[in-house]
């Protein structure tokens, strides 16, 4: 549950983070936290994840006397040479995407098949480049001298990492419906620890998204204040069926929900109504949720009260959302004993979105509920103020084809017919990623992690997913952007610390809860990069293909 994994923000030590904030709120927020600033922040759910739970099993095991030998990778793994060795042969449990290598004899110390007692299993090397994804054949050879151009500190600590997550919409799984056969594959691709992106969180709307397929409220019923009329009814047809297919994947994901629109009777025109009639009815529809889908064995952890309220179809002052959080749902949630936690979000307009988000930080009466914050595209910036009292969700990432100026893209590619579902886009991904996670926040979402090639939501924007469906065909195909999720969270464990990497912004560096080391690179050029990355006393070189990314990890 989310509030059971929070650690740091429980302890007295919190009303000096308010008085940290308050200097940071006055002042210009960095673009990364000091290291160790929210080392103990929990995203909702924030799980303490075991290595064997993420899909990182150190898997180490090792043959008896000698040296270890030549050892080919099978199932999925890479070669590793050089370094010389006594100690015996090494390898790594035979799961899915690890490495399995057959035992060599003689030479230099590379790591061999799995057998018993002795030194650490084999590094792992991933790389995905254009036509090229996921390619486990990668060889990793241990120098025994020069500089390294990367330099892992182990010393230096950021902060905590709860996973990855993307949103179940209506649209997703009218896609898959067309792949029926292929909706536990997709769901494998997506949710499983060894052979998938090993998701641990799920959004949902509360209500229509606009990737829904056609909008809608949970009751549209006028002047129904006591909700008699509210049904998850709608919710049972295309919606609740993708999350407990997801949930056949990831028995312990982590569900949260926010609502796009309300229900029109709840608004004046576009501005949400400031009654306690009104503001009342709207904590209780959020309850009704949490417990309708209770009854369907789905647990709702957290609330995130608006989507994009600088955006949505439903304006709220800043005073009346914040208000709404501390007078109506977070006492309506307690009222009705329901553990789901309020989190201030989902945030995206700047300076709309980000003042909300600062103003509630503030507010004392305000985070007695609120245990966190959701923030998306444009509130980066605010990340590190945020994240010295609470932890932070990167609660959607950018759906690429733009009609305007982004990060990583070019705007002349834009596309009003259809989404590209390129490799540039998952170039760009990557590095988004990247970007989120150097600012400080304790987990990112996806958007939509199913689409058909078209991909248009009901406001006819064409965007990007990570699985795609091609309706005539029949066929269901992993994007770039797909590779580039699975690098970062097939890897990095629930519960990991991110720790100082020195040498180029185009990499990071994790530790796990079962204390391997996880290096993300990025190359940018056009020519494959050799990375020569150190740990330690131990120097690991490897390929980085180019216009790609590659993963290592080196278990301990």
């Amino acid at each position: 549950m989310y509030h059971r994994a929070r650690i740091a923000h429980a302890l007295s030590g919190r009303d000096s983070s308010i008085g940290c904030l308050l200097v940071a709120l006055a002042v210009a927020g960095c673009a990364s936290p000091p290291p160790s600033a929210a080392v103990d922040n929990a995203a909702p759910g924030g799980a303490s994840g075991s290595a064997s739970a993420a899909g990182n099993a150190s898997g180490a095991t090792a043959g008896s006397g000698g040296q270890s030998g030549a050892g080919q990778a099978a199932g999925g793994g890479s070669k590793v040479d050089g370094g010389g060795g006594g100690g015996g042969q090494s390898g790594q449990s035979a799961a899915a995407g690890a490495t399995s290598g057959e035992a060599g004899t003689g030479g230099g110390g590379t790591a061999g098949s799995a057998g018993s007692g002795g030194g650490p299993a084999a590094p792992e090397l991933v790389t995905s480049a254009a036509n090229a994804y996921w390619t486990t054949s990668g060889q990793v050879t241990m120098l025994t001298g020069g500089d390294p151009d990367l330099k892992i500190d182990e010393t230096t600590k950021y902060q905590r990492w709860d996973g990855f997550g993307g949103c179940f919409n209506e649209m997703g799984w009218d896609a898959l419906s067309v792949v029926s056969s292929e909706i536990p594959r997709a769901m494998k691709l997506l949710f499983d620890a060894t052979e998938g992106a090993n998701f641990n969180y799920g959004r949902l709307p509360l209500g229509a998204s606009d990737y829904s397929t056609s909008w809608y409220t949970l009751d549209d019923t006028a002047g129904d204040y006591a909700m008699e009329k509210f049904t998850i009814d709608r919710d049972k047809q295309k919606l609740i069926p993708f999350i407990k297919a997801a949930l056949q994947a990831k028995p312990d994901l982590h569900l949260w929900a926010s609502p796009w629109v309300v229900p029109s009777w709840m608004m004046d025109g576009n501005q949400m109504k400031s009654d306690p009639q009104t503001l009342g009815a709207h904590a209780l529809y959020m309850a009704r949720f949490v417990e309708e889908y209770a009854k369907e064995g789905l647990t709702i952890e957290a609330i995130q009260p608006q989507n994009e309220p600088g955006y949505a179809r439903v304006h709220w002052t800043q005073a009346l959302l914040i208000d709404f959080m501390k007078t109506y749902l977070g006492p309506t949630l307690a009222e009705r004993k329901l553990a789901t936690e309020v989190w201030c979000g989902t945030m995206s307009k700047d300076p709309e979105d980000t003042n909300i988000a600062k103003a509630t930080a503030m507010d004392a009466e305000a985070m007695k509920y609120v245990k966190g914050f959701g923030v998306q595209w444009n509130l980066q910036s605010v990340v590190p103020t945020l994240a010295l009292l609470a932890p932070v969700m990167q609660t959607e990432h950018r759906c690429g084809n733009y009609n305007f100026e982004s990060p990583y893209w070019d705007q002349s590619r834009y596309d009003k017919a259809k989404a590209q579902n390129d490799h540039l886009y998952g170039e760009e991904s990557w590095q988004l990623i990247r970007d989120w996670i150097v600012s400080g926040v304790n987990s990112y979402s996806a958007w939509n992690m199913v689409l058909d090639t078209v991909g248009k939501s009901l406001d006819g924007w064409p965007q990007n997913a990570l699985l795609v469906v091609d309706r005539s065909a029949k066929t269901l195909t992993a994007t770039a952007a797909y590779y580039a999720f699975r690098h970062y969270s097939r890897y990095i464990a629930p519960g990991a610390t991110r720790i100082g990497l020195s040498g180029s912004k185009d990499a990071l560096a994790f530790e796990n809860p079962d204390h391997s080391i996880v290096a993300e690179v990025y190359n940018s050029g056009g020519s494959p990069k050799q990375a020569r990355l150190g740990i330690g006393e131990n120097t690991y070189q490897f390929e980085v293909p180019a216009h790609g990314w590659a993963t290592l990890r080196v278990s301990r």
